[in-house]
């Protein structure tokens, strides 16, 4: 089941136009069944086909700052057409629902869906993930990058010149046991709020 990715940045008037940057970096690294794209001024839009992705590029999103998220999960009419911004069906109308719910929001972001009690429960799960990834220190984030990307406790601490008590403690102290056992729980949950 599609899951439709409707976001907005907060203040554009005031700040910098990030939105081509974020396309790069989200096409570039993001599986999608229509890639994201600039919809409206400030805004942007993407469809992907499986949850866990979707939960990747929300707290990727979340860390950047400066978002307000919609998570749209349904079904959309087929067959794709080639443009997001062609695209059309329920999972899209809950995408906008949820982003302008999201501006409402002290998380800003927000998860409607064809079953509104799961979609319910994905945003909670989702935007406690968001708490954490959001409070994270710079020394936690370096500990988590590495280890996230595959090195031991021992080599992160080698490449940060720290101890490997000190990379746990970082670890620790960034929740990231926490992330490592939320993400699932909110991908299951996308899957069940699509219906």
């Amino acid at each position: 089941m599609p899951y439709v990715l409707t976001v907005d940045q907060k203040a554009s008037r005031r700040n910098t136009d990030r939105v081509d940057e974020v396309l790069g970096e989200l096409n570039g690294a993001v599986p999608t069944l229509l890639a994201f794209e600039r919809t409206a001024g400030d805004e942007f839009q993407g469809v992907l086909g499986d949850p866990e992705p979707v939960v990747d590029v929300v707290l990727r999103l979340v860390r950047a700052g400066g978002w307000s998220i919609g998570v749209g999960a349904g079904p959309v009419q087929t067959p794709l057409p080639a443009s997001t911004r062609a695209g059309a069906g329920p999972a899209f109308l809950s995408a906008r629902r949820a982003v302008d719910a999201a501006k409402q929001r002290p998380s800003r972001l927000a998860v409607r869906g064809a079953e509104p009690a799961e979609a319910a429960d994905a945003q909670a799960v989702l935007s406690a993930l968001a708490v954490v990834v959001d409070r994270r220190s710079p020394q936690a984030w370096e500990a988590i990058t590495l280890v996230g990307g595959g090195r031991t406790q021992a080599e992160a601490a080698g490449e940060l010149g720290i101890s490997r008590q000190a990379v746990g403690q970082r670890l620790a102290a960034g929740l990231w046991d926490l992330e490592r056992e939320l993400r699932p729980t909110a991908a299951r949950l996308l899957t069940r709020a699509a219906g």
